[in-house]
């Protein structure tokens, strides 16, 4: 048997999230049906992240066993006939048999992207928070300094989710312009769920004034998700890297 590990960008406006969904579509199903036919059998993925519906991106990983007998440096150029055009196969590696896309990543790394201008863009609708006041993008730059380090993120985890650690360790955070989308970043050894949009809303409700910048580092010491911000749109978040050993 051997062990494959492939990266994924995918546009994931269409689908119901990354994981194998029972009423709706997740990309993980659409990869595993579609490349069945690459490797002559039923495939079963570990995905590094469970994107949520409408979140895109650019380095998603997967990994699977197969006795499939092709080639390795065919698998990206044979997926681009099987697979829709808004998921694609950029890099294709043969692995130790160990490897796991979940449990074998120490960190990740994810953007959000904010639109900050009066006017829509009807390109971006799909791909960034479109927010119509001017933002004080220093003043989020420098609250989202706060969570560097490892902190306890229960004021960031969304109501209701699992009953796991709320303990996390961001390595990095930044807020910066690309052109003219506002991009948060966020590196970290692991993330709760919806997490990174409710950092996110918490800090642009302080870069449009409704907060101090002072107000995070309470909020997040408060432990309580009532207290922080909304939640950002999903269509604004990628998952840009997955980092190995």
């Amino acid at each position: 048997m051997r062990t494959i590990k492939l990266t994924i960008s995918y546009e994931g406006t269409a689908y119901n999230g990354f994981q194998r969904q029972m009423n709706g579509i997740g990309i993980q199903q659409v990869l595993e049906l579609r490349l069945a036919k690459l490797f002559g059998h039923e495939l079963r993925m570990n995905g590094a992240g469970r994107t949520d519906t409408g979140v895109h991106a650019y380095g998603q990983v997967v990994s699977f066993k197969t006795n499939g007998t092709i080639p390795i440096d065919r698998i990206v150029i044979a997926s681009r006939c099987l697979l829709p055009h808004d998921i694609v196969i950029t890099k294709a590696e043969e692995v130790n048999e160990n490897f796991h896309a979940q449990y074998s990543a120490i960190s990740k790394i994810y953007v959000y992207k904010i639109y900050p201008h009066d006017m829509p863009n009807p390109f971006l609708r799909n791909y960034a928070w479109h927010i119509t006041r001017k933002l004080d993008t220093a003043a989020m730059h420098q609250a989202s300094q706060f969570v560097v380090g490892t902190h306890d993120f229960s004021a960031f985890r969304a109501a209701g989710s699992a009953n796991n650690s709320p303990i996390r360790t961001i390595m990095e955070a930044n807020c910066q312009f690309n052109d003219d989308i506002l991009e948060l970043s966020f590196w970290g050894t692991g993330f709760l769920y919806h997490m990174v949009r409710n950092l996110t809303g918490t800090l642009v409700e302080i870069g449009l004034g409704c907060r101090r910048i002072e107000d995070f580092k309470t909020i997040l010491e408060s432990r309580q998700r009532k207290k922080a911000g909304i939640t950002a749109p999903a269509h604004g978040l990628y998952l840009q890297e997955v980092k190995y050993s």
